[in-house]
């Protein structure tokens, strides 16, 4: 346990950190009683699955049992480096399927790095075998598999955070307690979220053999069998709309979850959306390269937009958010933020927080593609109350309820554009007002065999 106790004590020796764990209130860390060494496993052994399986063996002694891959040279890579990595020095047991893996070990802790269409079964699956969760952003493909992942959440009694980890980045919490809640903006009625990065892939590879070593229907799972093109790995699947939700669904979230973190916001009123194909349209992307979509609240107006070509509107923050206060104006990213204030008072300036010095490991770690050093810190500490909230049986600061809304909002944006109306949710009911088209739209068609998870029948 030794080891754990130096990584917490490392982990808030800093001023910043310090800070962020304040922060958490009454979800703080009780750091004189470091938790047991859960039992943990990883479905989804890509970029963000080892990632977020590594940060957590930085801050606690957790003895990863097992890995889950559909690529078995993905598999192996990340076998051998969890084994160097987490203190025992054991090689996981290794899975091509995951039901398997959970009727062959009883686990405290599942994580999920796969792409978005698997999210919900595979979550709903965990809880049901008895393990907390970790699953990352976005929750889901579409509205209803969202409703069901919260629904099993709480029959199953079980705490599952979503990687929204800005909730946990440590220069954004100053930002929110020092700027946003100490009132230097005054009144907020405008917000605007925007993403200008070149990160939609677009090609035309040619339908070629699976290779041996992929279960290419396993990863399609019950999203529609694609002619296979290549590893869907990292960026290409996330250009097609069969397993995801495009920009929308995989930067707004986190911006538009980090507003309503910031501002105590719950679901929007009304979400509206423009947008579609307007540059790039050479390739087999399906996925919007333009796109505008509106959240209303009372008396607050947040608006996203999204372009993958040009420049970016401001080169400072290509990917952020912006709070319009009466009194001044915040903008912040994954980097730093920025409080202009209107008229007298002071600017002021916070820049991301790394740890490269207390974690050596994070510059040196072979993978593919290498770690966001800046999402390092905040993974960290998203994983530390992961593990607090686990032990007090409260709800994370990223709980799969607020994961669901920012989710949902998103994916109703998309609704919005494609169907060219509004789109007004209902959570209780379950339905978008006055539209039953679009309320079908709230779940998707599964591929055979597969069966949609219903919320009322978790």
């Amino acid at each position: 346990m030794e080891i754990f106790n130096i990584n917490r004590r490392r982990f808030i020796q800093g001023t910043t950190a310090s800070l962020a764990l304040t922060a958490f209130g009454a979800r703080g860390l009780d750091l004189m009683h470091p938790p047991k060494a859960y039992r943990v496993a990883l479905i989804g052994t890509g970029w963000y699955g080892k990632s977020d399986l590594l940060r957590l063996i930085q801050v606690a002694p957790v003895d990863v049992v097992a890995l889950c891959d559909v690529d078995k040279n993905m598999l192996a890579g990340a076998a051998k480096l969890v084994s160097q990595r987490q203190k025992s020095g054991q090689t996981p047991k290794l899975y091509g399927d995951y039901k398997k893996m959970l009727a062959e070990n009883q686990l405290d802790i599942v994580l999920i790095g796969t792409p978005d269409h698997w999210h919900a079964l595979q979550m709903i699956d965990c809880v049901k075998a008895g393990a907390h969760v970790y699953v990352q952003k976005p929750i889901s493909v579409d509205v209803m598999e969202g409703e069901a992942m919260v629904a099993a959440a709480r029959k199953y009694n079980k705490v599952v955070q979503v990687g929204t980890q800005r909730k946990s980045t440590p220069h954004l919490i100053r930002a929110k307690k020092e700027i946003v809640d100490a009132g230097l903006l005054g009144k907020i009625s405008h917000v605007e979220m925007s993403c200008d990065l070149h990160m939609r892939a677009n090609g035309n590879p040619p339908v070629q053999a699976v290779p041996d070593f992929l279960d290419y229907n396993m990863w399609t799972g019950p999203a529609p069998l694609r002619p296979y093109d290549g590893l869907p790995h990292v960026r290409w699947w996330r250009t097609f709309k069969e397993y995801g939700n495009g920009i929308t669904g995989d930067m707004c979230v986190h911006m538009f979850d980090t507003v309503r973190w910031m501002l105590n916001l719950g679901w929007p009123k009304r979400i509206s959306s423009h947008g579609g194909i307007y540059v790039q349209k050479e390739g087999k992307s399906n996925i919007s390269d333009t796109q505008s979509a509106l959240f209303e609240y009372d008396e607050l107006n947040c608006v996203w937009h999204h372009k993958t070509w040009g420049t970016a509107n401001n080169p400072d923050y290509p990917w952020s958010f912006t709070l319009y206060g009466e009194k001044g104006t915040l903008w912040g990213s994954t980097m730093q933020c920025d409080f202009i204030p209107d008229g007298k008072g002071e600017k002021i300036h916070m820049d991301v927080v790394y740890e490269k010095e207390k974690y050596p490991e994070d510059v040196t770690e072979d993978t593919n593609p290498k770690i966001e050093l800046n999402a390092a810190p905040a993974t960290r500490l998203h994983m530390l109350n992961f593990l607090d909230a686990i032990e007090k049986s409260s709800r994370p600061v990223a709980d799969i309820e607020q994961g669901h809304i920012s989710t949902a909002s998103c994916i109703l944006a998309n609704m919005a554009m494609e169907t060219g109306r509004p789109m007004v949710y209902d959570p209780v009911k379950r339905e978008v007002v006055g539209d039953k088209e679009a309320t079908k739209m709230l779940a998707r068609d599964y591929r055979s065999p597969y069966t949609h998870p219903d919320p009322k029948k978790v």
